[in-house]
C-alpha cells in the first residue's frame, strides 16, 4: 500500500504563507526529493494553479530568467510529476493532470492500494480534510527560522489531535529544519 504524504513549509509560528519561507538550494533540493519519491501528487485547486504558474515549463522549453539554476531540478520534477487535482470548479486541466471527480475518500483509498512509492498531497485545506478523514500517513513539516506574526496557520480548527512519530530530520544551511513524521496508528 502506498503512503499518502503531506509536505509543507511553515514559519516558527506556524504561518504557511509561501512568500515568507526561505527559498534556497537546500529547500528546493528537499522538495524535489519529496516529489521524486512520490508516484503522483494530489493537489488542491489553488495549489495546482500556483504550482502551474511557477513551475510549468514554458512552450519555448527554456526556464524563465528569474529562475535560479539550482531551482531547475525542482522545476523539472514538478513539471513532469503526475498530478490529480481536487476541484469542484475546474472543468479541465492539462500539465500531466486529471481532475478528481466523485467520492474523494474512495479515490484516495484506491490510489493508496496501488503499488508504488507514495502519493504527495499539496494544499493546506486538502491536507486538513484528509487529516480529518485519517487518510494521511506521513507528514513533512519544514520549519523556517522566522516569526511573522500574521497569516494563516497550519491545521487551525482541527477537530481532533493526531499523534505522530518522528522518523527523520534534516537541517538546512538557512536554519530551516525538515521533520518527517509518521502517524501513530
Amino acid at each position: 500500500m502506498r503512503p499518502l504524504r503531506f509536505s509543507i513549509n511553515v514559519t516558527l509560528d506556524g504561518c504557511y504563507d509561501h512568500t515568507v519561507g526561505i527559498a534556497d538550494a537546500d529547500l528546493h533540493r528537499n522538495a524535489m526529493e519529496y516529489i521524486a519519491g512520490c508516484d503522483a501528487l494530489l493537489l488542491g485547486r489553488v495549489t495546482y494553479g500556483m504550482m502551474e504558474g511557477a513551475w510549468r515549463l514554458p512552450p519555448s522549453g527554456i526556464w524563465p530568467s528569474w529562475m535560479e539554476p539550482w531551482m531547475h531540478p525542482f522545476a523539472k520534477t514538478m513539471h513532469e510529476a503526475k498530478k490529480y487535482v481536487v476541484s469542484n470548479t475546474l472543468k479541465e486541466v492539462d500539465w500531466n493532470s486529471e481532475i478528481v471527480g466523485g467520492d474523494l475518500v474512495q479515490f484516495v483509498k484506491q490510489l493508496k492500494q496501488q503499488p508504488g512509492k507514495g502519493i504527495g498531497v499539496g494544499g493546506v485545506h486538502l491536507a486538513q480534510a484528509l487529516t480529518e478523514l485519517d487518510l494521511i500517513d506521513e507528514y513533512q513539516i519544514v520549519v523556517h527560522p522566522r516569526i511573522v506574526g500574521r497569516g494563516p496557520t497550519l491545521f487551525a480548527g482541527m477537530s481532533k489531535m493526531v499523534d505522530l512519530k518522528l522518523v527523520g530530520r534534516e537541517e538546512f544551511s538557512s536554519g530551516a529544519v525538515a521533520m518527517r513524521y509518521e502517524v501513530k496508528r
